[in-house]
């Protein structure tokens, strides 16, 4: 009986070994469970949480130019340059050009928004317009631009927008562009003003300086054009009609300044030309501005917006600091015209 009771209770304690053991293998488990639990969301809360091996203080900036032209060019130029110098190593272009087309402006600003850039450059006045109607929120700085509240639909201007764009002015003073008129063709009567319609800065230049040359004693003539459709027999028509012509800072022209010149120069029809780009092309002389000054003016904002040292709101537009007078020497030459004193030679491209 003794040794029955033994063989009992000897298996009763076997039994409780075993039970003990299967509950800490579960719990075992279970702990084994948690922590992969816990790695898992550690991991998730990893794979989430910014990576700080990226560089502090680097920027995304959009840029759209309207088309592949030297002045523009130049202003993309003194733009990139700015920021490379003052913010060096910190900014990635997303440099895009529209090839003159309105719609592609849109697109190429919408897909800055949707890509979330820091700030937007645009390069004339389509890119403007197509970036303060993509955006409320990303700043937009502005070049190559004539008159900001023309282009905005701004009436009474300030100068400055209020809103998230700013930007820098490519507008020579239009009352000496028409008194240039006079100097180098005092004897004229007519004056042909050609532009495309479609540009609202165009409109506002030749209205002003129609308003100078009548002043002047001038008769004028506005011979507006849709786009390049038109261009030649509107140009042909302006020069059928008119002793000189006056050409604003035009995009359109200024992408098409060829068509212009093989109408008028055989003709012996001078142009005086809103900017520097138009009359290389097919201008006698001009008022001209650093188009790269501005871009480096524009691109100095940037570094300020970027910064936070200010806010594009409160940043007034700003002008080119000087003005240069400037002649076309191979037209003057073609055209038999003595470059005026005063006047400083266009560089031939390169």
């Amino acid at each position: 009986m003794k040794k029955f009771l033994a063989l009992v209770l000897a298996a009763v304690m076997a039994l409780a070994l075993v039970a003990c053991g299967g509950g800490n293998s579960g719990a075992n488990a279970g702990n084994s469970g948690n922590a992969g639990a816990n790695a898992g969301a550690n991991s998730g809360a990893d794979a989430s949480a910014p990576d700080d091996s990226a560089p502090a203080g680097s920027y995304t900036i959009g840029i759209c130019q309207y088309a592949p032209h030297p002045a523009l060019d130049a202003a993309t130029e003194g733009f990139k340059d700015a920021l490379n110098e003052l913010l060096p190593g910190q900014v990635e272009f997303d440099e895009q050009n529209a090839a003159g087309d309105g719609p592609t402006c849109a697109t190429i600003a919408n897909g800055f928004v949707s890509a979330g850039v820091d700030l937007i450059m645009a390069n004339a006045t389509g890119p403007l317009q197509a970036a303060a109607t993509a955006t409320t929120d990303i700043p937009v700085l502005g070049t190559s631009v004539t008159e900001y509240g023309v282009a905005l639909g701004i009436d009474n201007f300030s100068g400055t927008v209020g809103s998230n764009v700013s930007g820098t002015s490519d507008l020579a003073p239009l009352d000496q562009q028409a008194a240039m008129i006079q100097e180098w063709f005092p004897d004229a009567k007519n004056v042909g003003l050609l532009y495309c319609s479609q540009e609202p800065n165009s409109q506002y230049q030749v209205d002003t300086v129609q308003a100078e040359l009548e002043k002047l004693g001038y008769t004028c003539t506005q011979y507006p054009f849709s786009d390049t459709n038109d261009m030649a027999s509107v140009t042909q028509s302006a020069a059928d009609n008119s002793d000189v012509l006056y050409v604003p800072t035009d995009n359109t022209v200024a992408n098409n300044t060829g068509v212009v010149d093989n109408i008028c120069r055989p003709m012996g029809i001078p142009i005086i030309a809103g900017e520097e780009g138009i009359c290389g092309g097919c201008g006698v002389a001009t008022l001209s501005i650093s188009y790269y000054d501005i871009g480096y003016k524009t691109g100095e904002m940037a570094a300020q917006i970027l910064t936070g040292e200010a806010d594009v709101s409160t940043m007034p537009i700003e002008y080119a600091p000087q003005f240069t007078k400037k002649y076309n020497e191979a037209i003057c030459t073609d055209l038999g015209l003595t470059p005026l004193e005063g006047y400083e030679a266009i560089a031939p491209a390169e």
